[in-house]
């Protein structure tokens, strides 16, 4: 067209592969897990049999976003599972390390503190009791 300036193809290619990148990047940080942030429980739930954690363990409860260990003397800790660096819900425990999909972070889920970072808040603990053989943590807990 007369009059107009015309876009050169470097420009066109240039936008063309840098939007869907950004784009991507953007939703591979946020919360989201496929429908909704992820939270630590708001009231007390009950996470099963307390037999469930052996002395010097810990057991990751996806369904809920909450790890719960249990010390060598048997005390009862547990932490919210959501990721301090961007707020991530962590999916992954092998032994008591705890990991952040979305950038790596890493968490001790006996003492809740950051062991690799970019985290660098802990995790934030949560009220745990043993109720009758079953396990119940979180707020009112």
């Amino acid at each position: 067209m007369p009059g107009r300036p015309r876009a050169s193809r470097r420009t066109i290619l240039r936008t063309a592969a840098v939007t869907p990148v950004a784009g991507l990047g953007l939703a591979a940080c946020g919360p989201e897990g496929g429908g909704g942030a992820a939270s630590a429980p708001t009231a007390p739930v009950d996470l099963g049999a307390e037999s469930e954690i052996p002395k010097g363990g810990a057991k990751l409860f996806t369904d809920h976003n909450v790890v719960v260990s249990r010390s060598g003397d048997g005390a009862l800790k547990a932490f919210s599972t959501i990721c301090t660096h961007r707020g991530c819900a962590i999916t992954e425990l092998e032994g008591t390390t705890l990991t952040c999909p979305c950038h790596g972070s890493q968490f001790d889920a006996v003492t809740g503190r950051v062991v690799r970072s970019p985290a660098t808040v802990p995790l934030d603990t949560l009220p745990v009791h043993a109720d009758g053989g079953k396990i119940v943590a979180g707020p009112g807990a």
